[in-house]
């Protein structure tokens, strides 16, 4: 069995094909990830980052070349087939939070266990023990308008773990947060890292952000310019080091 919990080979994305202005987004980019492996994605905007981003959550189909998640080959898929591997195996966390206003945050969490036909006291269980993970047990029948954005983004980051995917995908995080609040969003993906040996895709255009990740892939005009291995993110030392 493979290593790698995503290989991409060749993946192109062409957008109005075959008319005079066919625009070339993604050009022959070939990627793995190894399970467990926090990697980040960065690039300017128009980079192409955003749309590698929709092939990698099977929200968009390549053009053309080839994309294994998981063991499961997904370029010939329906497009149910691609929704229930969505559910199954992609845990989203967007940069705008996408939580139901209407619903608690415990509710937000359950949500993706409902989809998948789990009964209700065990949903109710398991969206409880993660937003204990995520330090917002005190906050599960609050709505998404009583809580701050970093409450808001933990609880996002409680319902992508609810379905226990093989990735969590990370579409610029902490963008819409300050600073500080970024940091302790930031510390958590660390934390779900090395203590839940989730693997983890960042896609962010700081380059600071990028650099705690294990491997940066930076984008430009479609392509892959360089790849660059750091070490692992020692999330204590940092911390200390804030404080010193």
């Amino acid at each position: 069995m493979s290593e790698h919990i995503i290989t991409m080979k060749n993946i192109v994305k062409n957008f109005y094909i075959g008319t005079e202005n066919e625009l070339h987004i993604i050009k022959n980019i070939d990627i793995s990830v190894k399970k467990g492996e926090f990697i980040s994605i960065v690039g300017a905007s128009g980079s192409g980052k955003s749309t590698l981003m929709n092939i990698i959550g099977a929200l968009d189909r390549p053009t053309d070349g080839h994309y294994v998640l998981d063991g499961v080959p997904l370029t010939a898929m329906s497009d149910n087939d691609l929704s229930d591997i969505r559910n199954k195996k992609i845990g989203f966390v967007f940069q705008t939070f996408n939580l139901i206003p209407r619903s608690t945050a415990l509710k937000n969490v359950e949500l993706p266990m409902l989809y998948g036909g789990m009964d209700r006291r065990s949903r109710i269980e398991k969206a409880k023990k993660y937003l204990d993970l995520v330090g917002m047990s005190d906050r599960m029948e609050h709505l998404p308008n009583e809580l701050s954005g970093g409450q808001k983004q933990r609880v996002a980051i409680a319902r992508a773990l609810v379905n226990d995917p093989a990735i969590i995908l990370a579409d610029e995080p902490t963008g819409a947060l300050d600073s500080e609040t970024g940091r302790l969003v930031m510390d958590l993906f660390h934390k779900i890292h090395q203590e839940e040996g989730k693997t983890i895709i960042l896609i962010t255009h700081n380059q600071e952000l990028a650099e705690e990740t294990e491997r940066v892939i930076t984008l430009k005009d479609g392509r892959i310019i360089s790849e660059k291995i750091n070490g692992t993110y020692d999330m204590r030392a940092a911390q200390e080091e804030l404080c010193s």
